[in-house]
């Protein structure tokens, strides 16, 4: 059993080793750019922060990574968590700047967070609480729970199906997504104290 969180020069690298050493006990947690180190671990981590475009030509930059993932998740059905950009990356397309291609993992696009009410500036940066969506392993215990956000864009899933939670900010937007062995979160678990451990406990003990 090991961790492995993939370096690829977007992310709060060391927030998140830090938070899966908190809660991983004895298992190994890896900050890593290769893609050997992909294939023989149990979990897999896709950090984000910044831009779609530029966190897709990093992520694509890394010699055999997207091979391995794609061997890893899709063929061998190993546990994935997407954060932030990582979630988004799990999409189709991201419409930052252009359009510009995800790893199509989950069916619908990334396009801009439009909050009805002109007051509430872009990014939404902050604490909000999380409305479960269906039942999911990940996210037992987090109804309701609060986690941080920073963001201007959000995910528009084709399957309503694959919307796990939900947050508001002055509309509606997926939280968390996911299918298979595949989930993803919006917010930064890394950085949400008790209820963001809380997830990646669970995340670690999930058996898809």
């Amino acid at each position: 059993m090991s961790v492995a969180i993939i370096d690829y020069g977007a992310g709060n690298l060391r927030s998140a080793e830090k938070a899966f050493q908190h809660v991983a006990e004895n298992m190994p947690v890896k900050v890593t750019a290769h893609a050997e180190d992909i294939l023989s671990a149990t979990h897999i981590v896709l950090p984000g922060v910044g831009a779609f475009e530029d966190c897709a030509t990093g992520l694509g930059a890394l010699p055999g990574m997207i091979e391995a993932l794609t061997d890893r998740v899709i063929k061998q059905g190993r546990p994935m968590l997407g954060i932030c950009v990582g979630m988004q990356l799990m999409c189709r397309e991201g419409h930052e700047n252009g359009h510009h291609a995800g790893l199509g993992l989950l069916d619908g696009d990334v396009i801009p967070l439009a909050p009805a009410k002109l007051e509430l500036k872009i990014p939404h940066m902050g604490w909000n609480n999380l409305t479960l969506t269906a039942q999911h392993d990940v996210t037992s215990g987090l109804d309701g729970a609060h986690m941080y956000f920073v963001h201007s864009y959000h995910a528009a899933l084709e399957n309503p199906q694959h919307i796990l939670a939900t947050a508001d900010y002055a509309q509606v937007f997926p939280a968390i997504i996911g299918r298979d062995n595949i989930i993803g979160t919006q917010f930064h678990p890394e950085k949400s104290q008790r209820a963001g451990l809380h997830l990646l406990s669970n995340f670690l003990e999930w058996r898809p």
